[in-house]
């Protein structure tokens, strides 16, 4: 790429990589990373650093890759360039089927839930999952009709999800008064926990997904074999600081044992705590459009997605997928297929919360663990080309981590849905194979 297009410096870098990995995870997964961890603050801490871990390992490998290509398009570029096209288009495919129907639908339903509170509709699962249905329609069509308002309201949501974060945590710091008494302590001691912790890698892996994307910038930033390892170490290290601020700010103010009994609750009576009677909906508020802001997000790449592999001839009807309308200058059938994708999501989304058939857990969380597999092919092939193997080893064992965590965190049910995700990806490898 000529000089003149890498415009981008270290600060950049740095806040386009914070950007990306801060996202909704953390406002509904820390209950559930400290559920794992048996109450215990230690450990759930621990689970951070592991997640932070990873990501920097991730991100330094992949941006060995990204370095060495002039594509853009991130992950499937590279498996398109370094791996083979039938890689890329079962990588392609399993993000169109799996990866982001399911964490959209994830997102939407957790808005649902917030709303819920917020204006005191029943908090069951019928209700946040129809509300959630609303805002998924919702953010589908604002982004196929209107390109500019979906930006304008991503722009808005990522100043409003720090707000929170960084609030909570400063508050966190000087807080003096006495933490609510519990009805009952849910606290497990450590020697009790065992290899259970393991767990909590799954929702804690929700918590920083999002960060591969960060390596998709490394052909536009100036002298990005130099810049782009110290940005992706700083960036998730300061993703780091911003959740461990938030976690342990909720846990001086109110205590592991509150958290544990009221979950998702907790944020908006610690609003209460602070503010008084109005202060529990001024977070929610703030973290509603924070949420929003991720499926809008979501929404966002899952259009494109079945246009872009589309004009690789990557999917049946490619022809006819790939058919841009000249007023939405996106593709309808592409959008139509995200659509139809993201319902069926929603409805089998529903039906393991119903039947607690996860534990606990999400759909969501079964294919980002299996993002994490994928990721080893790339990290293999770095291993082969650079010089220096630790890097891209510290890479692996962090996958490695993660894959364990999920399986543990439901041994019943998890395989059975990685290997799903494996026959979505193993299609669309053999449909481009063949074609």
């Amino acid at each position: 790429m000529e000089k003149s297009n890498r415009h981008y410096g270290l600060g950049t870098a740095v806040s386009m990589i914070v950007g990306i990995c801060v996202g909704s995870g953390i406002f509904f997964k820390a209950d559930d990373i400290l559920g794992y961890a048996g109450g215990n603050v230690g450990l759930s801490v621990l689970v951070f650093s592991i997640g932070a871990f990873c990501v920097i390992f991730g991100n330094i490998t992949l941006s060995q890759l990204a370095a060495r290509t002039d594509r853009s398009g991130g992950v499937i570029a590279y498996f398109e360039e370094f791996i083979s096209k039938k890689a890329a288009a079962g990588f392609g495919w399993f993000q169109i089927f799996a990866y982001y129907p399911s964490i959209a639908v994830v997102v939407s339903w957790v808005a649902g839930i917030y709303t819920t509170m917020l204006l005191g509709l029943p908090s069951t699962l019928e209700w946040q999952v129809s509300i959630g249905l609303f805002y998924l329609s919702f953010f589908f069509l604002l982004n196929y009709f209107s390109l500019k308002l979906g930006g304008q309201f991503q722009n808005i949501s990522t100043i409003m999800k720090l707000i929170p974060l960084i609030g909570i945590g400063l508050i966190g710091l000087f807080w003096k008064a006495p933490v609510p008494v519990p009805t009952e302590s849910l606290v497990v001691p450590v020697n009790q926990v065992g290899w259970g912790w393991l767990a909590a890698l799954a929702p804690m892996a929700f918590s920083f997904d999002g960060w591969v994307i960060s390596t998709s910038i490394t052909h536009e930033v100036r002298n990005a074999k130099r810049t782009m390892p110290i940005a992706l170490t700083i960036g998730p290290l300061i993703v780091l600081g911003v959740y461990l601020a938030y976690f342990l700010g909720m846990i001086a103010i109110v205590g592991p044992e509150y958290i544990l009994e009221h979950q998702d609750n907790t944020i908006y009576n610690i609003g209460q705590i602070l503010f008084g009677e109005r202060g529990g909906t001024l977070i929610l508020s703030f973290i509603l459009i924070a949420v929003l802001g991720v499926v809008n997000g979501l929404v966002l790449g899952a259009i494109r997605l079945p246009q872009s592999l589309a004009e690789k001839g990557m999917l049946p009807y490619s022809s006819k997928i790939k058919i841009i309308d000249k007023k939405t200058q996106l593709s309808p059938r592409a959008t139509f297929i995200s659509i139809i994708i993201a319902f069926l999501w929603m409805a089998l989304h529903y039906l393991t919360q119903k039947f607690q058939i996860l534990s606990g857990g999400d759909v969501s969380e079964i294919a980002i663990v299996f993002s994490y597999i994928t990721y080893v092919i790339l990290y293999l092939k770095v291993f082969q080309l650079n010089k220096n193997k630790m890097i891209p080893v510290l890479a692996i064992i962090g996958s490695i981590i993660i894959v364990v965590g999920g399986i543990i965190s439901n041994p019943t049910f998890a395989p059975f849905f990685l290997f799903a995700c494996s026959l979505i990806f193993l299609s669309g490898y053999t449909y481009f194979k063949k074609t």
